[in-house]
């Protein structure tokens, strides 16, 4: 599972989300509830976000026990439900997890999903996908619904790029219920109609298998979109894709959760 952009071009991503994330809710109250995650307020919304940017910097530096972890990222949270100004909270911390990553050695060594790019890279890739969905948030907060595609401000190259992470980083692993009852096989094709990206998910009693391109001619099913629709569709933040055939964007509703733990 290569990554489709540069590194620098994940840092910049994610703390240019961080920043969007933060403007997002400027003159939005503490206690509004975010559509698209209807169990969290927009102050338990900044954070998670803050205590996940916090977490990864102790990761990507070393200097995190994990045998601690459940008990700094809840320290982490209580700040960020505590702080006095949020947002600068939240910069603040994307900013440190920034510098934290630009000065990781490229042969960090840390634990990572199955089969991605080297590990500095990859953690800058999952935090760079990480803030951008969670900036979609703090949109959909402002907005009390959710957002257009075209709302979003996402790159298309970021949002395809989070589109392969997400089909075949987070789809494909062992734990994840992503298995037809029946152990038959579905197949999707996936297109992001202003890009060259395309994927073709399997589906079956075994864990899901997806390939990049287009190795199914006959699919079960075709889903099209842009990439930034293709992006909030599948991360559930949106519905403006294109499904012909088989209901497998229905499936993957509701089998599909990438959760905190």
């Amino acid at each position: 599972m290569s990554a489709s952009l540069t590194f620098e071009d994940y840092v910049d991503a994610l703390y240019s989300a961080a920043e969007r994330l933060q403007a997002e809710l400027v003159d939005v109250p503490d206690d509004r509830a975010v559509p698209t995650c209807p169990a969290w307020s927009v102050r338990e919304l900044v954070a998670h976000t803050g205590m996940v940017h916090r977490w990864a910097t102790d990761i990507v530096r070393g200097s995190l026990d994990p045998r601690d972890t459940e008990a700094a990222t809840e320290q982490y949270e209580n700040d960020g439900m505590q702080v006095d100004d949020p947002g600068a909270w939240l910069l603040a911390g994307a900013g440190d997890l920034a510098r934290a990553l630009e000065d990781a050695p490229e042969d960090l060594e840390r634990f990572f999903l199955r089969d991605a790019a080297p590990a500095k890279v990859a953690w800058a890739r999952r935090q760079c996908h990480e803030t951008t969905i969670h900036a979609v948030d703090a949109l959909s907060a402002r907005i009390n619904g959710f957002p257009l595609a075209a709302m979003t401000d996402i790159d298309a190259s970021v949002a395809a790029d989070g589109v392969d992470e997400l089909l075949r980083g987070f789809a494909t692993r062992r734990h994840e219920e992503l298995r037809t009852r029946t152990g038959s096989t579905v197949t999707a094709v996936l297109r992001a109609t202003d890009t060259a990206r395309a994927w073709t998910l399997r589906l079956s009693g075994e864990p899901a298998v997806c390939d990049e391109g287009i190795t199914e001619q006959d699919p079960d099913a075709s889903i099209s979109g842009t990439a930034v629709q293709l992006y909030l569709g599948l991360w559930n933040r949106g519905d403006e894709v294109v499904q012909e055939g088989a209901d497998v964007l229905g499936f993957w509703r509701d089998h599909m959760r990438v959760e905190w733990s």
